[in-house]
């Protein structure tokens, strides 16, 4: 094959891909809007429609009001030509969920399971994921490969454990996962993941910061709108940041980290019913959850004012306690702008979109971006 030949077929993908990627961007178009936006010719985008149609990549889905002529019809991408899995390990439960490629959840499970280093604990995640497609309905053939959250650091590779404190999986590859598992395995860090997933298809500003307020406090860094990993693959271990010189043990061995103030497990253990439970006792006025409320947050804002200054972009609280922060964020805003140095103004604090599942979303979504870079 000539040069010439590889070339065009190359130009001809390259065209594809953009006009996939802007229908999905968009949800829906015209072919007049895509050949527009692109400055590709209507020959070419109506060429490339049809091959995306197909392949059952897009839909046709119905037709646009008129502006004085024919009607134009309308083009959206078609959700369900894929599929992709993600699991979330954490030390006490596993959750699992099927998400289109919109990231929608078709299907999840969420069972408690305690954490084992052994064959016996990787089959039986093996069969959750079995049965949690098997109750979702979808085409197996279109499943694109499972995405594995834990909360741990990896290799660069996303095939092996570096650290795993938590769970005490320093070490482990995702082998251990794959021989219960037909499908493509990727490791994903729990914090990132739910971070990928907040900025997910997003039109927010470019950089972001995400901080997680789970059993453990991670994060995820986001400059330009990709996820920055680190030299190391260490970026956001925002837990580890020292606060309080000398302060309380984390579960690191060292003293004084935001984990050891902020982790989730400082308000859920002090009520009945976990978060539930005390942010319930927190709306009915309990002075003890009050106290313990004020001093979690005189922590978490010397956190969130420690990334501002370091990022100088918005912050998004996730996790956990991320969920609950909705009702919270204008006091959340007003603390945070009188600590700051420059702005009287905190509304680069946000709440995350995701409230539950952010992990294995995020961690199925690293198989649908491969592939909507590859069409």
């Amino acid at each position: 094959m000539s040069n010439q030949n590889t070339n065009r077929m190359e130009i001809k993908k390259v065209n594809r891909n953009r006009i996939y990627k802007l229908i999905y961007q968009k949800g829906e178009m015209s072919k007049q809007s895509i050949a527009y936006a692109l400055n590709i010719s209507l020959p070419t985008v109506t060429q490339n429609l049809r091959i995306l149609l197909e392949q059952d990549l897009i839909l046709e889905s119905g037709m646009f009001e008129s502006t004085g002529g024919r009607k134009a019809k309308a083009v959206s991408y078609n959700p369900g030509a894929r599929y992709s899995v993600g699991v979330d390990i954490t030390k006490n439960h596993v959750v699992v969920v099927v998400v289109d490629l919109g990231a929608r959840v078709i299907q999840k499970l969420r069972v408690r399971l305690v954490f084992e280093n052994k064959r016996e604990y990787f089959q039986k995640v093996g069969a959750l994921i079995e049965q949690t497609i098997r109750d979702s309905q979808v085409d197996e053939r279109k499943i694109l490969g499972v995405g594995i959250s834990i909360p741990g650091l990896l290799s660069q590779d996303a095939r092996k454990v570096v650290y795993a404190t938590i769970l005490g999986f320093t070490g482990g590859r995702i082998e251990s996962f794959e021989e219960f598992i037909p499908y493509p395995c990727i490791f994903s860090n729990d914090a990132s993941a739910a971070g990928f997933a907040e900025v997910w298809n997003t039109n927010m500003a470019d950089n972001m910061v995400y901080l997680s307020l789970s059993d453990s406090v991670g994060g995820a860094i986001f400059l330009n709108q990709n996820f920055y990993p680190g030299d190391n693959q260490r970026s956001a271990e925002f837990g580890h940041m020292t606060i309080v010189p000398n302060g309380r043990e984390c579960y690191c061995g060292m003293k004084g980290c935001v984990d050891a103030y902020c982790n989730s497990r400082i308000l859920s253990e002090s009520a009945p019913n976990g978060l539930d439970g005390f942010f319930e006792l927190l709306r009915q006025g309990s002075p003890t959850h009050q106290k313990i409320w004020e001093e979690y947050l005189e922590y978490l804002l010397i956190t969130i004012n420690n990334l501002r200054m370091l990022f100088d972009c918005r912050v998004v609280l996730g996790g956990y306690v991320g969920n609950y922060m909705e009702e919270h964020i204008h006091t959340l805003r007003e603390m945070a702008s009188k600590r700051n140095t420059f702005e009287p103004d905190g509304t680069y604090l946000q709440v995350c979109r995701y409230k539950t599942e952010a992990s294995a979303v995020g961690a199925a979504l690293q198989h649908v971006q491969p592939f909507i870079d590859s069409i």
